[in-house]
């Protein structure tokens, strides 16, 4: 059975840079990766590398950014008063926190530069501008 949109997948995976350096695997969340094909579940790059593959069949891949997580947009870095975020935590260059959208949404925020009188964030995708390599093997399709 080879695979086509709209089917139900699973697969083992290990994604990493172009140093080597692994980000994220099936094997770290203890399961495969289990998603429907051409639904937008996973990145566009992902989704589309799949199709055609069977069961069992193990490909190696690469990602540009457009087909990943896009390219870093300097706009969603910004700096902030220091005094317009809680003062009861202490705060550091690298830290992660969760800011509200107008809309009620958390969305993550990487602090790059922090100092007594502003705070820089980013809420880029910390993957996004990233060239992305995967190892995947099709375990099941449905």
């Amino acid at each position: 059975m080879t695979i086509k949109k709209g089917d139900k997948v699973s697969i083992n995976y290990t994604g990493s840079f172009d140093d080597g350096k692994v980000f994220d695997s099936s094997e770290k969340h203890e399961k495969p990766l289990e998603f429907e094909v051409g639904t937008g579940k996973v990145i566009k790059g992902f989704d589309n590398a799949v199709i055609g593959m069977n069961k069992g069949e193990k490909k190696d891949f690469k990602i540009e950014s457009k087909d990943a997580y896009g390219d870093r947009n300097p706009q969603l870095v910004q700096k902030v008063p220091r005094d317009k975020l809680p003062k009861d935590k202490e705060l550091k260059s690298g830290m992660v926190m969760a800011l509200k959208s107008p809309d009620g949404k958390q969305i993550p925020a990487m602090l790059t530069e922090v100092n007594d009188k502003e705070v820089t964030i980013d809420i880029n995708h910390p993957l996004a501008g990233k060239t992305l390599n995967f190892k995947i093997e099709i375990v099941s399709i449905n």
